[in-house]
């Protein structure tokens, strides 16, 4: 159906390869800048450090919490069509896949509104929380940086990030001074979707005014899979007929947005303002004559001051203005709108350092209006508001060497009101008021040079969200009837990590660990029962543990005819309800991977092996979930150019294994693509 109406859209061509055409002003040689030619391909890009992390702007490896980025090169190579599927490689880090076009990540087991998306440090307003088959609001094509932070020390950026954070980082307001013009490009094509993607990112500036402009836009077809769309165990459980071999239907997407930002950039700080659109239209997978039509317009002002005084030493201000909305059109028929305007800030002060401390108190606040009319709103109209305020502080000490022990602690206090405009199936009106309170404090010892410990306790609350409390409604996405509870009280749980961190030249490595424990948790779980042909799922706070452990690494195997590299990931994560001894549904199985690669003059090339071990410890009314193994490459060449011109060739899925993920909602429904061959081109300037 979206294949049948890209073809009637010419237009649509023309954008993309105008957008091709202005991504590649090197071949005409006007904006040409000299490039050794002996150089590596590592990118030309704007300062970048995980400031989601940590405030005061310290390197990844003197954090205390565990993080990850994701920039650059790496990044550019790794990007997938949704946030989700982009990071489910990094260790600890899964996706809600539901299709190629809409996926969340999904921290240590954590999804829904305990995993915190941010874009610039501030909130993405959308719907994705809601239901798996919303796509996030954001699109991988114009990130500069993804910052990770796993697990509920990252409570700087709300009291609803118990899993973590995930912070994707555009530039869209330039920092940094900047005298000049630099930007990027990317065309790519292929793949089990078939896309044709573009993508332009350029920044200028004299040194005081800066201005940013961004523009892509990505087609796809529906998604070739091997074999069948439903999994033979559904179809045995339930007498499903298997239908639709290789191809995953109504799967096709289209999507275009962009860009505008301009800031005043000084010696010691900047203030900037953007404007952003993002527009998505693509098919829900799960049913067949249903297309999602998204659309988010956003305003964001960012400005931030250093080196002010003794007492406030820094002052960053961040605020983001959202109107989102989408359509659900089934059978040519807008059926049900969705929408979801709001603003959001904060405010953070950085004192001077009282001896060794330093730190920030900020206060931060959101405001929300949901509403969902037609046929499958399932929730009622409603509006959350909260205000925060929190703190963060550092105290380096010295033993043997300088800042070879640091302690760090934290902590915040929310207020969140929910309230429900009740109307139609939803009963009357209804007020909800919460007090979250959350802390935590960590340690980083610094045993050697190459070696160092972490660890982290925390005190987690959050306030249940508007569809956990008054969701009462057919939800046909996930295919249950959703009744929530507008009696529950504040989610509590306490936390404990710890990690081993090595890194001696090029070889480095981290191992860690995890458990988190809740009071009373808020999960979804199915009754047995039917409604409107549909199983009847109830929102219900229980006791409830979650365990597991991380690991990755990089070590440098040799350097003789080329620079060969081998990296090792594992993870596993174990998810139980107390209340009952059963396994809590859709949780990652253990994962362990490997993975060669190679450079030599202009080329590199890499070989990645990932297998899924089989998920058998499963909920009530859930399957369980066979073991695959994915095995992917990639080659590229630095082409001999005066810029950085680079093609590359990406493999998924060597094997045509038939891969499904136990985290996702569809996944006897929708598996992964099949075998694909992606080529594309990137270059910077």
């Amino acid at each position: 159906m979206l294949l049948t109406a890209y073809k009637a859209r010419p237009l649509a061509r023309k954008k993309l390869f105008l957008a091709i055409a202005l991504a590649c002003p090197w071949l005409s040689g006007a904006q040409a800048v000299a490039a050794d030619e002996n150089t590596d391909s590592e990118t030309i890009a704007l300062e970048q450090v995980p400031v989601t992390a940590n405030p005061l702007g310290v390197g990844s490896d003197q954090l205390v919490v565990p993080v990850s980025v994701l920039n650059g090169r790496e990044l550019s190579l790794s990007r997938e069509s949704t946030l989700g599927e982009t990071l489910k490689n990094t260790p600890g880090v899964s996706s809600s896949y539901f299709g190629p076009n809409a996926s969340r990540p999904i921290i240590r087991g954590l999804d829904g509104d305990r995993v915190r998306i941010m874009q610039n440090g501030v909130g993405i307003l959308d719907a994705a929380s809601l239901s798996f088959d919303h796509a996030v609001a954001i699109d991988p094509l114009v990130i500069e940086q993804i910052d990770v932070v796993r697990g509920p020390a990252a409570l700087l950026y709300g009291g609803s990030a118990v899993g973590g954070v995930v912070n994707a980082i555009d530039h869209r307001i330039p920092k940094e001074q900047l005298d000049g013009i630099t930007g990027r490009g990317e065309i790519r094509f292929g793949g089990a979707e078939d896309q044709r993607n573009g993508a332009i990112v350029l920044d200028a500036g004299n040194g005081l005014f800066a201005v940013h402009a961004d523009f892509y836009q990505r087609e796809t077809n529906d998604l070739e899979i091997p074999g069948y769309a439903v999994s033979k165990r559904k179809s045995q459980a339930d007498g499903i007929a298997r239908e639709d071999r290789g191809r995953l239907v109504n799967s096709a997407s289209r999507g275009d947005g962009g860009a505008l930002g301009a800031s005043l950039t000084f010696e010691n700080g900047y203030a900037g303002l953007s404007y952003s659109t993002y527009n998505n239209k693509y098919g829900t997978v799960v049913e067949e004559d249903v297309i999602i039509d998204q659309n988010s317009d956003r305003w964001d002002f960012a400005t931030e001051f250093k080196e002010l005084g003794k007492v406030v030493e820094r002052v960053k201000v961040r605020l983001a203005h959202t109107d989102y909305k989408h359509v659900e059109i089934a059978g040519g028929e807008p059926e049900t709108r969705f929408s979801n305007r709001g603003l959001e800030g904060s405010i953070e002060f950085g004192h001077g350092k009282i001896g060794p401390l330093s730190g920030v108190v900020g206060l931060q606040f959101q405001n929300s209006r949901f509403e969902a009319i037609g046929d499958e709103a399932f929730v009622p109209k409603n509006q959350t508001s909260s205000r925060g305020i929190y703190i963060y502080e550092e105290l380096p000490l010295s033993l043997s060497t300088p800042d070879d022990l640091k302690f760090s602690f934290g902590g915040r206090v929310d207020k969140v009101d929910v309230d429900s405009k009740g109307g139609d199936g939803f009963g009357a009106a209804l007020s909800n008021s919460f007090t979250p309170r959350s802390f935590a404090a960590g340690a980083l010892v610094k045993l050697t040079e190459q070696w160092s410990l972490s660890s982290n306790l925390s005190h987690n609350e959050r306030a249940p969200s508007y569809f956990e409390l008054y969701a009462n409604g057919p939800h046909v996405a996930t295919g249950q009837f959703e009744i929530g509870n507008a009696d529950f009280d504040v989610e509590r749980s306490n936390g404990i990590d710890a990690q081993i961190r090595w890194k001696s030249g090029m070889h480095a490595f981290n191992v860690g660990a995890y458990y988190t424990r809740f009071s009373n948790f808020i999960g979804l779980f199915n009754n047995g029962e039917f409604e409107d042909n549909l199983e009847v799922a109830v929102f219900d706070q229980v006791g409830a543990t979650f365990r597991g452990i991380e690991a990755d690494g990089k070590f440098r195997i040799s350097e003789r005819y080329g620079i060969w590299d081998l990296t090792m990931r594992a993870d596993y994560v174990r998810a139980k309800n107390r209340d009952t001894g059963e396994d809590l549904p859709r949780i990652t199985p253990l994962r362990i991977g490997a993975g060669l690669n190679y450079a030599f003059d202009r080329y590199s090339a890499r070989l990645d092996v990932l297998h899924g071990f089989k998920q058998n410890r499963t909920a009530g009314f859930e399957l369980p979930t066979d073991s695959y193994t994915s095995v992917n490459a990639m080659v590229t060449y630095l082409l001999p150019t005066r810029l950085r011109l680079e093609a590359f060739a990406k493999a998924n899925n060597l094997l045509d294994e038939e891969i499904r993920d136990h985290t996702s909602f569809l996944k006897d429904f929708a598996p992964q693509g099949g075998r694909s061959l992606l080529i594309g081109l990137r270059g910077e300037f």
